[in-house]
């Protein structure tokens, strides 16, 4: 029960209020334990009480009704709100602990993680299996301890009317905790296996959302309903066979404790027919069967819905153990200042162990404030290498220096602190324009936004926006085209003010009017900084203080743009071959 030792982690600090909450659920579930006893006292010692005249046997009764009225009326309905909302606010902020740690974590995991997960599934675990888990709090800590308390309290009072009788009534209990054990082994395999299962549809569910606009595009709704049919029939599937096993696990434990009373009933009419037992007696015996035998029956409820949270348990915590593949070492320091002078030496990378090197052996010396172009054919290793300097990925071999010393040696956090990143398909959230800009740095002022913004060309394009910089920008940033986009990209980059730059494609497949807005902009941002900049259009880093070819992994050329069109090798020839397709005139579709 590994799961359930580390959940009390998160329990330790509520002790004393789950304590709390149990000692007044002692009250709460205790108050009604005192019915049967009046019943009996109503029915042997005022109803059946021939040496009481018929006023005093209602006097009596008169006072036996107030005290009880009280009871029920005024003094139970404030315990059973305190007891309700204690239990319900310790589980709320256990909830609340465990999704914190959760979300950080989320943000530690690599983007390898990422690349090999379906965020509906991430999802799935932070929410649904997480608020499964407040059962455990609820009713493993709080209920099954309340109930067990009730049966032991109930069996006592049994006990001091007739201990013949007590014993009919809990005989049943050992083939009742045996039926329980053996539903509670299988019960917890199959609800892991359902929960694993609606992760998928909700996994599934969440990937084709975002991509319905693809969907419409190819008219693949019959393809996809199909799809979405084959996983959801799946998690039916499973959520039958667990349905099933419940099914068996209430119909034998619901026989049982129905035996019971019956049990009860027989030998205890045959006492009272025999004189042994008085019928006040008889009575309450057979109320407290329901008193003993409900709490029974509450708990094989309760060993379901503990196997369900258990089952969730283990999934929370599986997704907890994920590794990190990046991981400050212990004595890792922060980056406080960075002169931008970056050394790739005899570096190589890989994706996984079992596939080939995307790197090998690149050396590269970039000085500070040097602006640096990365070209080469798709795939050529040209963004693998300018995302191992953030330490999205560690490299394989080699090392990276900044200032001489290896980033990894750094605290990972510090390091990306310092670096501003331009991406071809940059993420916008879908808050206002100003909290997107401010990603670069959340405690700008409005000032400062402004500026930025300014700088980024986006200024005036945003108070064109229906409400300015207080625009919504809507999920991943759909109501904007893809060159107010990048324009609030490179604001937030602005704003950040890096000493080094990395810009990912960050012009390509735009418009010609967007190009020369965001060139502009980059060329400022770029200034006084070093900077990489991966591009596929030739035409825009001529202006680079140098230019790497990359192919296969390895740098093949590399100088600037007049010297290596002098050498007459493989820039010369990309850049020719993209300088003939600008100039062709786009052909227009003919019948």
């Amino acid at each position: 029960m590994d799961s359930i030792k580390r959940y009390l982690e998160f329990v330790k600090p509520y002790k004393w209020k789950i304590a709390l909450t149990i000692a007044v659920g002692i009250l709460k579930f205790g108050i009604p334990l005192l019915m049967p006893l009046i019943l009996k006292y109503v029915l042997d010692d005022i109803i059946g009480a021939e040496e009481l005249s018929q006023d005093e046997k209602m006097n009596e009764l008169l006072i036996v009704m107030g005290i009880a009225f009280f009871i029920f009326l005024i003094l139970r309905p404030p315990v059973e709100y305190f007891r309700q909302y204690m239990a319900q606010w310790t589980g709320s902020k256990i909830l609340y602990d465990i999704r914190d740690r959760l979300f950080d974590h989320l943000q530690k995991l690599s983007l390898r993680y990422y690349a090999k997960t379906k965020t509906g599934e991430v999802i799935s675990r932070v929410i649904h299996d997480v608020e499964q888990t407040k059962n455990f709090v609820i009713t493993g800590l709080m209920n099954i301890w309340l109930d067990m308390i009730t049966i032991v309290i109930a069996i006592a009072i049994m006990l001091t009317m007739n201990v013949w009788l007590t014993l009919v009534a809990i005989m049943l209990f050992p083939l009742y905790g045996f039926s329980v054990k053996y539903f509670y082994t299988r019960l917890r395999k199959l609800t892991r296996e359902r929960s694993q299962a609606l992760a998928e549809v909700q996994g599934h569910l969440h990937e084709r959302v975002q991509g319905m606009p693809v969907i419409r595009s190819f008219a693949l709704e019959d393809y996809e309903s199909s799809e979405f049919d084959k996983q959801n029939s799946k998690y039916l599937a499973k959520a039958l066979t667990h349905t099933s096993w419940n099914a068996k696990a209430y119909s034998v434990t619901h026989t049982i404790t129905d035996l019971a009373p019956l049990f009860v009933i027989a030998f205890a009419g045959y006492q009272v027919i025999a004189g042994d037992l008085t019928v006040g007696t008889m009575v309450a015996f057979v109320g407290y069967m329901d008193r003993v035998y409900n709490p029974l029956r509450r708990l094989v409820n309760s060993s379901t819905i503990l196997t369900q949270s258990i089952a969730s348990m283990d999934r929370v915590f599986e997704f907890l153990d994920e590794k990190y593949d990046i991981d400050d070492s212990p004595d890792a320091r922060e980056l406080s200042h960075v002169n931008g002078h970056v050394v790739f030496d005899g570096v190589s990378f890989q994706y996984h162990e079992d596939e080939p090197a995307v790197l090998k052996h690149v050396n590269l010396n970039v000085r500070s404030g040097e602006t640096v172009a990365l070209v080469g054919m798709s795939g050529g290793g040209k963004s693998t290498l300018v995302s191992l300097i953030p330490r999205f990925y560690d490299v394989t071999e080699g090392r990276i220096l900044i200032d001489g010393t290896d980033i990894r040696e750094f605290k990972a956090r510090s390091l990306r602190d310092k670096i501003g990143m331009v991406l071809q398909d940059n993420i916008l959230f879908s808050e206002s324009v100003a909290m997107n800009i401010r990603m670069g740095n959340p405690y700008a002022t409005d000032e400062e936004v402004v500026a930025a913004a300014k700088a980024a060309n986006a200024h005036d394009f945003i108070l064109n926006l229906p409400n300015g910089y207080d625009t919504l920008v809507g999920e991943r940033g759909v109501k904007l085209s893809g060159g107010q986009k990048q324009r609030i990209a490179i604001a937030r980059v602005f704003l950040k003010n890096p000493p080094l730059l990395i810009l990912d494609e960050a012009t390509s497949a735009l418009d010609l009017e967007s190009e020369h807005l965001i060139q502009e902009a980059l060329e400022k941002l770029a200034h006084d900084r070093t900077t990489f900049i991966v591009a596929h259009r030739l035409s825009t880093i001529t202006h680079a203080d140098r230019i790497v070819l990359i192919e296969d992994g390895q740098i093949k050329e590399m100088g600037t743009h007049e010297e290596l069109m002098k050498q007459r090798g493989s820039y010369y020839r990309l850049f020719q071959v993209q300088q003939l397709d600008e100039k062709q005139p786009k052909r227009v579709f003919q019948h």
